[in-house]
């Protein structure tokens, strides 16, 4: 068997699981090859509990090679060229030559899509942005905080909701509840719309709970920074004294001109194997574009939510088709769009959302009763993503003890 070489574009939760899959399903004679431009990993799941100020930044973050598996290379470098018929990639730091590829490279945050949302909102969905607006919070004393999802699609559908309750919570506690206002606006048409009528109500009721104020089917346009006003569709405006965005996304710019993408610029891939139409090409996470049963709007399906749950599941999936490959077996193993959500609500409490999104005719998804067990579950899970591969195996046995299986703990380590 000839020696072969896989490479993995993308350093997040995809591509970290790709690689380590891969290294311990394979012989050291095949290279596994993770290229990566940033040297650090921050686990996003963080960014929260940063922004509030439960975690500090060195609790959420490790240089990345110290989460890879000895033996996997790590070319710390930006991937700047793709010729899938060369088969090569061009880097800042060399060209790299494959035999079997896989695309994790996530999406890519475009605030400046929107006029003056760069400069006028804060966000937590960069290590970064947490940082700031951990400090904008600190300051704040009275007000309306706006929290805006800026456009679809967006990774982790559960996120605004879960910023929207931990910023009341961190407001509660400095006993600014009183004066204080809390707005969520969202283009959806309910909380999480893809995982159905069910969980969506329960999540508005949670919401409203809080004393947070939903605004469903609100696209906004254009921030005014000067007067503080966020401008939405049908000339709705808002006046804010903090603003809290969820910018855009859109396609990783790499992509664009090599025939693995849909029309907008995400990766179309077969929703089982996550190969794309190109031969050992493959594609997982939020690069990608995977239809599911039922429709958003009468025009518009319903896609696969972009969460670092289904980047894990497809990770495993592509990584063992790969090696059943390489070892000259068949490969057996589908995705079956199985996926779950810890969603924090403050006070140390949170969710479990869990649910096939491959149902027919729809996706349904519930969600179980808010408690402290499920807030555990999610700081576990911190832990265990956090520790080097040498640590992961026994602190995982710990989590089992500790009853994490019962919280939707991954079983691959």
């Amino acid at each position: 068997m000839a020696p072969r070489t896989v490479v993995i574009l993308g350093g997040g939760v995809g591509g970290i699981i790709t690689a380590n899959d891969l290294r311990r399903r394979l012989s050291n004679e095949h290279r596994i090859v993770l290229v990566e431009r940033n040297a650090e990993h921050a686990f996003a799941p963080s960014f929260l509990w940063l922004m509030t100020g439960d975690r500090k930044p060195q609790q959420v973050r490790r240089p990345l090679a110290q989460l890879l598996q000895a033996g996997v290379e790590f070319v710390h470098g930006s991937a700047e060229g793709l010729d899938l018929n060369r088969q090569q990639i061009v880097t800042s730091a060399g060209d790299i030559s494959y035999d079997y590829l896989v695309v994790a490279l996530g999406a890519e945050l475009a605030p400046e899509t929107i006029p003056g949302l760069a400069d006028g909102a804060q966000t937590f969905y960069t290590f970064d942005g947490a940082s700031r607006l951990r400090d904008a919070l600190a300051r704040f004393s009275a007000g309306r905080v706006a929290l805006v999802v800026a456009a679809m699609p967006y990774k982790c559908p559960g996120a605004p909701h879960e910023g929207a309750m931990l910023i009341a919570d961190c407001l509660r506690k400095r006993g600014l509840s009183g004066s204080t206002e809390i707005h969520l606006f969202t283009p959806e048409s309910q909380p999480m719309p893809v995982a159905g009528p069910a969980l969506g109500e329960a999540v508005q009721q949670l919401l409203h709970s809080k004393g947070i104020h939903f605004h469903p089917l609100r696209s906004l346009t254009a921030v005014d920074t000067q007067t503080r006003t966020a401008h939405f569709q049908q000339d709705e405006t808002f006046q804010y004294d903090l603003l809290v965005a969820i910018p855009p996304h859109r396609p990783p710019s790499l992509l664009r001109d090599t025939g693995v993408t849909n029309p907008a610029g995400w990766v179309a891939v077969n929703v089982h194997t996550l190969a794309t139409q190109h031969e050992r090409v493959f594609a997982i996470g939020d690069a990608t574009a995977i239809p599911i049963p039922g429709r958003w709007k009468p025009d518009v399906p319903l896609m696969l939510p972009k969460a670092g749950v289904f980047a894990h599941a497809q990770a495993e999936v592509v990584a063992a088709r790969i090696a059943a490959e390489i070892s000259g077996r068949h490969p057996k193993e589908e995705f079956c769009g199985d996926g779950y959500c810890m969603l924090e609500a403050g006070e140390d409490l949170a969710g479990f959302a869990y649910g096939n999104f491959f149902a027919q005719p729809a996706p349904q998804v519930n969600l179980r009763q808010v408690g402290k067990a499920w807030h555990m579950g999610k700081v576990l899970f911190e832990r265990w993503w956090l520790a080097s591969p040498g640590w992961k195996r026994d602190l995982y046995a710990t989590m089992l003890r500790a009853g994490g299986k019962a919280y939707g703990i991954p079983v691959a380590v």
